[in-house]
């Protein structure tokens, strides 16, 4: 088969975890497939990159920030490259530049267009293990440019595609998908199967095991994935197309997302075109809205609320008193949001009451909600989230 691998930052956090993966990359040359491993970069890195950059500016260039952090993929690559040469497979490690990964121009948060894929298959015919900088490509114009947090996930399942690879394997420090994290709920359950549409949900919702663009584009392109550990050898969660074999359980998961902010614009005039304007202005600073509430007004004014990414919380702060659409402007980073996703609620009634008689028991208040076909959010206050999580999970039943 023609596989494609990819591991995360902590499966290659050290040289010692990166001659670990080497020798998993070789047990699967050895079982005769082709392979295109596609690597993050070293646990910590990417971090330790943006803290340099933040030594200088709170703010830096984006284009900077692109060429700056697209070396830590880079690092992990020649060095896999290496560790797989020295044990006498023949390896060639790719920048995305080189891989021919080309994107948009969207510094920081760039989308692939398409890849060409020839340089790959060039060196696959050669009998080489291809490994791949993840996380980059390259615009149009020749620019350096970056996918976005967990973008890695997002190259390897493009590259799969692109190639119309047999199989995309992405490995992890987790043995798979699981019910909820297991960090927050100890006797959270692995699922051996998830339809693309619950991991979608899932992975936008905080579930970190994959990034939601990677799920989206795996579900275009129809990329069989699995996800597992590069710490064991245990089966994964293979996330596939819903067929009717796939009994659905009512609620196949719980997530938690912790990077949440809420803005409220008290005052807003009433009229038409305002939320228009408003929303206008914070996509054109790239900046993500969630949930979205506004309250009828009686005084020609109308409050509106939504919810951004923690992170882009100072960029929508500016963009709101540069627009000046209401003269109130409150802002909350205490919050979190709580999600039950399944596709089983598609036939089944009773869910979203269940919830919320959850959240009732345990005192927690519910400031707004959103729902889906196969899903349920909630925004509470950040100190009830984990609580929130094991309460869902038992009412649910997914310890059973």
């Amino acid at each position: 088969m023609l596989i494609v691998q990819k591991y995360g930052g902590t499966s290659v956090g050290s040289v010692e975890r990166i001659e670990a993966v080497a020798k998993r990359v070789i047990e699967s040359k050895q079982a005769g497939h082709d392979l295109v491993v596609v690597v993050s970069a070293m646990s910590g890195e990417t971090n330790k990159l943006l803290d340099y950059a933040g030594f200088f500016s709170k703010t830096p260039n984006h284009r900077e920030v692109d060429m700056l952090l697209s070396s830590g993929e880079r690092v992990t690559s020649a060095l896999l490259a290496i560790a797989l040469e020295a044990q006498g497979y023949a390896a060639v490690s790719m920048s995305g530049r080189r891989a021919g990964i080309v994107t948009d121009e969207i510094h920081t948060k760039a989308h692939i267009e398409y890849i060409d894929t020839s340089k790959m298959q060039e060196e696959l015919k050669a009998g080489k293990i291809v490994v791949v900088a993840g996380f980059q490509g390259v615009t149009e114009a020749g620019e350096v440019s970056t996918l976005g947090r967990g973008g890695s996930d997002l190259s390897a399942v493009a590259i799969a595609g692109a190639l119309e690879a047999d199989l995309c394997e992405i490995y992890t420090d987790v043995d798979g998908v699981y019910t909820t994290d297991p960090r927050i709920e100890p006797k959270a359950k692995k699922l051996d199967k998830i339809s693309y549409d619950e991991m979608l949900e899932l992975a936008s919702l905080g579930a970190k095991v994959l990034q939601s663009r990677s799920v989206e584009m795996a579900k275009k392109l129809n990329v069989n994935l699995v996800t597992r550990s590069s710490f064991n050898d245990h089966e994964g969660t293979l996330i596939t197309k819903e067929d009717n074999s796939m009994e659905q359980p009512l609620v196949s998961g719980i997530a938690l997302d912790k990077n949440q902010a809420r803005v409220t614009l008290r005052g807003v005039t009433d009229k038409p075109g305002i939320a228009a304007e408003i929303f206008k202005k914070l996509a054109s600073c790239n900046v993500n809205v969630d949930m979205i509430i506004q309250n009828v007004g009686h005084d020609g004014t109308t409050n509106l609320g939504f919810t951004v990414p923690q992170n882009e919380l100072d960029i929508t702060k500016a963009a709101m008193s540069e627009l000046r659409a209401s003269d109130v402007m409150e802002y909350d980073s205490e919050i979190v949001k709580v999600s039950i996703v399944g596709v089983g609620m598609k036939s089944h009634s009773g869910v979203a009451c269940k919830a919320f008689d959850v959240m009732a028991k345990e005192g927690i208040n519910i400031e707004m909600i959103s729902t889906s076909e196969i899903k349920i959010s909630m925004v509470i206050q950040a100190k009830y989230g984990e609580l929130a999580v094991r309460a869902l999970h038992s009412a649910y039943q997914l310890d059973k």
